[in-house]
This record gives C-alpha cells, structure tokens and sequence, in this order.
C-alpha cells in the first residue's frame, strides 16, 4: 500500500466548506474544514490531485510535525530536530514563511529568520554543508505558524499560491483572485447550469476572471495546468513519474472537454478592461470560447436560448475607493435582471449589502465570503416575480424611518430649517431653472455643514467643530445630518458626498482629497459642465460665481477673452458660448487645464480660437504682448506653491497684480475682478486712477444671501 500522508489545504473564510466538497470529489475520505483551510489524508498523489485540480484552495501544505514553543529558543529548538536532510539537498534552496508570535518573536521577519537559522545550522553540523535561500523559486518553501504556544512546520507543496493561475497578464483594479472567482461560481450553481448547456454572462467582466474561470469548470480544465512552479518540484520526496501521469491525465480531459463550453459572454463599459479580458483569455486558451465586447450596462440582454447564469462582480465603494454611483448602477442592474433576464439565475457578489438592496431584487440565499480583509456576500436571485421587490416603496418606508429616528436623537430642528429652505429655494431654483444651488450652510450652528444641491447629488461639507464641541457630540450631529439629507430630498443615500472643510493655506487649498477621477455632468444655464465630488475640497464649479458667469457670458460677445487663474475654465466656457471671438486660459495646474478643456469640448468648444495655457499667471503676465477686451480675473487667497518663484498674498500683492493685468486691457475693456477672501480690502487709493464698481452684491446669488461676505467683485476699467 502507499503511504498516507495528513494534508492541510489553505482557503479563505467562507470557502472552507467549498474546499472540503472539492478534496471529497478527488478521493479524501474525510475532508475536516477547520481554521483557514481544510485538513484531509491519503497519498501523495492526492495531493498532487490537489495542487492540480482544486479551483479553490491557496496553498496544499504538508505538515511534517507539531511541538510546544514558550519562546524563541524553543522554537530554534524544535526546527532544528527535524530531519530535513530527508527533504532537501545540501547544496538545494529554501525560503520560509512564518506567521505568529511569541514571547521573543514580535514579528514575521525575526521569526522566519530563526527558522532558517536552526535549518541551515542542522546542515551544517549533518552534512558540512547548508542550502541557500531564495525567496522567488526555491526548492523547498517551508511554512511555519505558530498558534496558542505550538508551532506546526509544513512544506508548501503548491510553491506559489494556487491562485496565481498563469493567465493573469493584464490587470484591472481591484481585480478579483481566481480562487475566489471559482467559489462564486461554484456557490452559484455554475457546474450544473454548464451541464445543461446553460450560458453565462458577466456585464462588469473587468480583467474576465470571472469568464475565463466559467470556461474552465465547463471544459473540465485543470486550473494549474499553467502554474509556473510547484514547490514539491524541488523536493525529494517528489515521484516524477507520479506527477507526469496526473499531467498528461489533465491534458488530455482539456481537449475533449474544450468543445463543450457553453456561450459565455463579458462585457464591460471600459475599453481597457475589455482589452485586458481579451488577453487574458488567450492565454487561458479560452479566447474563441468567450464573446468579450465593449458595451454598456444599459445594452446587455440575453443571448438565444435557454436560460443561464448572470453572474457579476459590481464596484461596492471599497477598493475602489467610494460610492459615488454605485448605488445607480445596482439599480440599474436589478432593473435589467427584471426585464430582461426572466426565469434566469444570478449572483452578485458586493461588499455592501445596502447597495445590494438598491436592486429591487429578494435575494433567494446569502453567503458569506472574504475579498482580503473585506466581509462580503454573494447575493443568489432567482429572477421571477415573486422576488420582485418594490424599490421605491421600500425607500420611502426607509425614508421615513430614517427621519422619525433622527428626530428622536434630537434632529429635529435641523429637519425643519432644511425642509423650509428647500421649500423657499426650491420654488426660487425651479422658477429660475437652476439645478446647483446652496441648500444650506450653518443655518444652526450646532449642525456647522455646508450643503449643495448639484442635481440628483448632494456635496455635503462639515465645518470643522471648534475646541469646545465634544467630538463625540460633533460626530453624531454630523450622523443626524446624513440620515436626514437623503430622506428629506427623496435621494440615493449613495448620491451624498461627504468632505471635512478646514482653514487652508497654500498648496492644502489644491491639494486631493482622493484619486477616483469620477466626474459628473451637470447643466447651469446654457453650459453643460464637469464636477467631481471625491478627488479636491472643492468640486470645480463654484456656485457663488454662478451670477458673475452670466454676466461674463453676456459681456463676452465679440470680445476676445482672458480668464486668469482659469480653473476648471467654467468662466471660460460662459464667455465662448456667449459669442467670444476667443478665449485663452492660464493656470499652473495641468489638471485643471485638462479639466478646462474637457469641459470646453463637452460644449463643442475647441479649435486654435481657444487656448490654454500652463503658467504661472503672474509670470505669463510679464511675457504676454497680447491684448484682451474682457477679463476676468479671479486669483487664489493666498498660495506658496513650490513651483512659484515666492509666495502669493491676494492682500498684500493685489495692486501689483491688477496692474500688470490692466496693461493687457485693450481700449475700451473692462476686468472683473473677483476674491473669496472675506475680510478682503480694496485699496483703492492705490487704484485711484480706475474707475471701479462694485459687483460684489448684484453678483451675489440668492442661495447665498444668507452669507454675503463669500465673495467680493468688482468691474474695473481705465479712465
């Protein structure tokens, strides 16, 4: 008889279970899930069966013994003792893995190092001669945890980790491992429905992990076919012939199930995911088995036939770093299962169960499952009538819900200012066809948020408390705030923004907040325009300036146009609209003139009448001959840029800098002059030689009447 051998597969939580069925189907008798994996017995080819055919374990371990450790002698000790001259060579390679601690070993480096330590020490007294270490492809990779005062020392037959399937070329972001891949589908019943010759379709397909896993179940395709390197291939316990058979086994089950692949479609909205899909499934051999298209979410339907198996890995606002539409999209995605999809099954997997919720679907079973540190659930559909759900009933039971428990935390009061604004704001915003406005900012100072209405999204900044309010206490009016906004304006709770807003200075004022490049259109008068609500303390348009935009666009005609310190180029896009013969925008900043120009085009603005330009504005001004009808010049408070020569004070240097700006005033023009600086002074002895006018009040919108010293104009031309 062979010898029998005791086995331990590792697996993340929740897919223990999963794991134990897959070792039972390739002969373990008794599979036994236990902490972070499966243990299971029998001979070394069932664990080279293992390696090689399990989809959801990450690493076959074989333990070669267990012992006490009270502290890092003992462990020293222990290692040393074990005959490893039966497992490796004097002359082969090593590298070890140690996870735990003890007293004397705070960390896994100085554990490891003990380790191979007491290993290479024993060659050396043994043999006369010791291994090397080589952490990338060893012949040996040993593995050690020590758990609850014992250590237990394994040799990793797997080498790398079994998710690493070698088809992985090209990548998305936050892409899906494969193992986890394969135990979704397996969760989700995707053997059987491949058996019956059931589709598959995947409309969020990323880098295809999900499709190119599908394919593989379906042709019986070995998922380390491709491994690059075993870690038993090193080892001289290793039987060759053994591993030759069960490869050419595997093979050959690859080409006669390859046929039998039923239709497997992905998709997805971005062209590079789609791209990277396509790579990724030649080299998984799987490329003329998967229809991989770029297609919106919107454009997905069914293909011919029976029904199959949706399945789909949606963004959750984790890894990819907020929630900003997710909630629209899930929405978006129920609302396709339910018109298109009947009588199919679906899965989707997510980290956020309210967002799960958004898709008016009642999930049929949940099970738990974890994307590295993240718990997550894959939510089972079956897509009939009967788990319908009515969404927006269910919001507005949510809705009311949320209010009558703010109000008992003692909300109220914010709950009655915020629906009096918006009823007196509302009507006034309707009336004007305004969509972005300010809703709200300080009314009661307990509540110190600033909040804007940008269409279907609100962008909700906290005033950061003073030293007397317990941050505790600030804390859960800031949640009061929360619950209350979406519940009173009937909005996504996902389509809520949330920043702290802090005195700035200098570069801080520019500074990313986060980097999602997520933006949103939006219209203001004629103008369509770009904002994002994650990345900056500010979105890119500010409403207080929306007066002084009209009245730019309406001035602009036949004028050519210069817009210092351009931003974003919203005034910009106001003055070509309003007929500018051109325009030029300077900024320092490469990103907010890439995001001028996008929302130039967005407006089918573009050609050589419209330039930008990136510098320093006070230097460009030193150099420009150009001459300009209409400027509107509206600088920083105060900035201290490295890329500037010396600092900039919109105070102390103001003068100088309107100067230099009036000698590029062709005869005739007029400059306004523009700053958010509230306690900003004019000096206008200095300027005596102007005619100034202040702008400062009929540029003031009404949803920021309550606040008038946001910002401050003036119109300014020569005499």
């Amino acid at each position: 008889m062979s010898r029998e051998f005791a086995f331990f597969a590792t697996a993340p939580t929740g897919i223990e279970p999963l794991l134990a069925t897959e070792l039972a189907e390739l002969g373990a008798a008794e599979p036994r899930p236990a902490r972070g994996g499966v243990r299971f017995q029998g001979p070394l080819e069932l664990a080279y069966r293992a390696c090689l055919w399990s989809r959801t374990a990450s690493r076959v371990l074989l333990p070669l013994g267990e012992f006490p450790v009270a502290e890092a002698e003992a462990l020293y000790a222990g290692i040393r003792d074990f005959p490893w001259e039966e497992h490796l060579a004097p002359d082969g390679t090593l590298a070890v893995e140690f996870s735990g601690a003890c007293p004397g070993i705070d960390h896994g480096h100085y554990g490891s190092q003990r380790v191979k330590d007491a290993i290479v020490d024993r060659f050396r007294a043994r043999c006369g001669r010791r291994p090397s270490v080589d952490r990338q492809r060893p012949d040996l990779r040993i593995h050690v945890l020590l758990r609850d005062g014992q250590a237990v020392a394994s040799l990793d037959l797997s080498g790398d980790s079994l998710h690493r399937r070698g088809y992985r070329e090209a990548t998305v972001a936050a892409p899906l491992k494969e193992t986890l891949a394969a135990a979704l589908l397996l969760k989700a019943g995707w053997p059987a429905i491949a058996a019956a010759g059931g589709p598959l379709l995947d409309p969020l397909c990323g880098s295809g992990t999900l499709a190119i896993e599908a394919a593989w179940i379906a042709s019986d395709q070995a998922p380390g076919l491709l491994h690059a390197h075993w870690g038993f291939s090193g080892w001289l316990g290793h039987i060759p012939a053994l591993w030759s058979r069960l490869l050419a086994e595997a093979v050959e089950r690859r080409e006669t199930g390859h046929a039998r692949i039923p239709p497997i479609l992905a998709s997805d909205r971005d062209p590079k995911a789609v791209r990277a899909a396509l790579v990724n499934a030649g080299r998984a051999g799987v490329a003329d088995r998967i229809r991989i298209e770029c297609r919106e979410l919107a454009a997905v339907g069914p293909p011919p036939g029976s029904p199959g198996l949706l399945i789909a890995n949606p963004p959750y606002g984790e890894r990819l770093g907020g929630q900003d539409e997710w909630g629209t999209l899930y929405a978006q995605l129920g609302d396709l299962l339910k018109t298109r999809f009947a009588g199919w099954r679906a899965a989707v997997f997510t980290g956020n169960l309210e967002l799960g919720k958004r898709m008016g679907l009642r999930a049929e079973h949940s099970h738990v499952f974890h994307n590295g540190p993240l718990e997550c659930r894959l939510l089972r559909f079956r897509v009939e009538p009967a788990f319908f759900v009515d969404r927006d009933a269910a919001d507005r039971r949510a809705r009311a819900f949320a209010l009558e428990r703010a109000a008992e935390a003692g909300a109220e009061g914010f709950i009655n200012r915020l629906r009096k604004n918006l009823r007196h704001l509302g009507r006034w915003a309707e009336r004007e066809g305004v969509s972005c406005y300010r809703l709200y900012d300080a009314d009661l100072p307990e509540y110190a948020v600033a909040v804007d209405r940008y269409e279907q999204w609100l962008h909700v900044q906290e005033y950061a408390p003073p030293s007397s309010v317990e941050p505790a206490r600030a804390r859960e009016r800031l949640d009061h705030v929360l619950a209350v906004l979406p519940a009173v304006l009937e909005l996504p709770p996902d389509h809520l923004f949330l920043k702290v807003r802090q005195r700035q200075r200098g570069a801080n004022q520019y500074r990313k907040q986060a980097d999602q490049g997520r933006f949103h259109e939006i219209h203001e008068g004629p103008a369509r325009l770009l904002v994002n609500f994650t990345d900056y303390l500010d979105t890119g348009l500010f409403l207080d300036h929306r007066v002084t935009r009209r009245l730019l666009g309406e001035m602009a005609a036949g004028r050519r146009f210069l817009n210092l310190f351009g931003y974003t180029g919203t005034a910009t896009v106001y003055a070509a609209l309003g007929g500018a013969t051109g325009t030029t925008t300077v900024d320092l900043s490469a990103t907010y003139l890439d995001w001028a120009r996008r929302n130039l085009e967005l407006n089918g603005i573009r050609g050589p009448r419209h330039e930008l330009i990136q510098a320093d504005c006070r230097q460009w001004l030193n150099r420009t001959r150009d001459h300009y009808d209409l400027i509107f010049l509206d600088p920083p408070t105060f900035s201290n840029s490295k890329r500037l020569e010396d600092t900039f004070d919109i105070q102390r240097d103001h003068v100088e800098l309107l100067r230099r700006t009036l000698r590029l005033l062709a005869p005739g023009g007029v400059l306004i002059f523009s700053t958010n600086r509230r306690k900003f002074r004019l000096d206008r002895d200095a300027l005596a030689d102007l005619r100034i006018e202040d702008w400062s009040r009929r540029t003031l919108p009404p949803d920021f009447a309550r606040n008038p010293g946001i910002h401050q104009c003036w119109r300014i031309t020569q005499v």
